[in-house]
């Protein structure tokens, strides 16, 4: 049999997973899958722990929300290990990246989707040549969102949590002063509500942000909300629905390879980024794509 590490996150999506972890080593054996499991508990041990391994393991499995799914990759680039195929298990309150790729929920057909064999190359980012993200950098409003929830109310609410927290910041938010150079398009100074670089097409539960976005066209999407009154954000929302925001008044868009992204604040509000739900660097960032840098299992 082939031999499968999985590594779960058991209290990603308020800790369902570990109910179904028989489930998910019957389902991968009858896959033709040896399973070996790895369960999360401590800051760092997902690091410490590929680090360990060697390239005898046929496929690595990453079990949780895109947080842990970015410590995993992370941890593979950082080893040496990007050249054994990665599974996505969407078993968290946010799943994004997974969404974009139809990876289904249901642990038997998710392991079928593994057991197939199909995989492909994604792109990833890479902040400061320090990080990598699979799925999104984000900063502005909403950004910190992840971060600032607390773990009970978003496993009883799950994604809901997120949208609640979020309105509680559009009161006293204003528009940040940032300088995006862009190599391929220019510079661009405004005052920004929100930016994203997207490697899908959404994030945050909202999918065709950017929806003519791939995983792997070695370039990013860069997506900021501009200066926009609150009031405005109902033209946008009818907009969005027909698919026209990205050429509405306010938003700029455009795909490159390297992006650097400044604030301008003097009083340093909202310097904070955030990759893939997790806590990223502060700003300034400088992010560039890596193209095909990991291979991961598709439908």
């Amino acid at each position: 049999m082939k031999k499968f590490k999985l590594i779960y996150n058991p209290y990603s999506g308020g800790g369902i997973f570990k109910d179904k972890l028989d489930d998910f080593i019957y389902s991968m054996q009858k896959n033709g899958y040896e399973v070996s499991v790895f369960r999360s508990c401590d800051i760092g041990d997902i690091d410490r722990h590929i680090g360990q391994m060697d390239h005898g393991w046929d496929a690595i499995g990453a079990a949780g929300g895109d947080g842990t799914i970015n410590l995993v990759i992370n941890a593979m680039m950082r080893h040496g290990l990007a050249d054994i195929p990665l599974a996505l298990i969407p078993t968290g309150t946010a799943n994004d990246f997974c969404t974009f790729l139809g990876i289904p929920q249901d642990i038997e057909q998710c392991c079928d989707v593994i057991g197939e064999g199909r995989t492909e190359y994604t792109d990833l980012g890479l902040i400061n040549d320090s990080r990598y993200f699979i799925n999104v950098c984000a900063g502005g409003l909403f950004s910190n969102v992840s971060l600032e929830i607390d773990k009970t109310f978003k496993d009883l609410f799950g994604k809901v949590a997120y949208y609640v927290k979020g309105m509680e910041q559009l009161s006293t938010f204003k528009p940040i002063p940032m300088r995006i150079i862009s190599s391929r398009n220019g510079v661009y100074e405004n005052n920004i509500n929100l930016f994203l670089v997207l490697n899908s097409s959404g994030t945050g539960g909202i999918e065709g942000i950017s929806p003519h976005a791939s995983i792997n066209d070695g370039m990013l999407d860069f997506v900021a909300f501009a200066n926009i009154p609150w009031p405005d954000l109902t033209k946008l929302v009818f907009d969005f629905l027909k698919g026209e925001h990205l050429s509405s008044d306010g938003i700029i868009f455009f795909k490159d390879s390297k992006i650097k992204i400044e604030n301008l604040s003097p009083d340093r509000r909202f310097i904070t980024t955030d990759i893939d739900g997790e806590r990223g660097p502060d700003m300034p960032v400088e992010i560039k794509t890596v193209p095909k840098a990991i291979k991961i299992f598709a439908k």
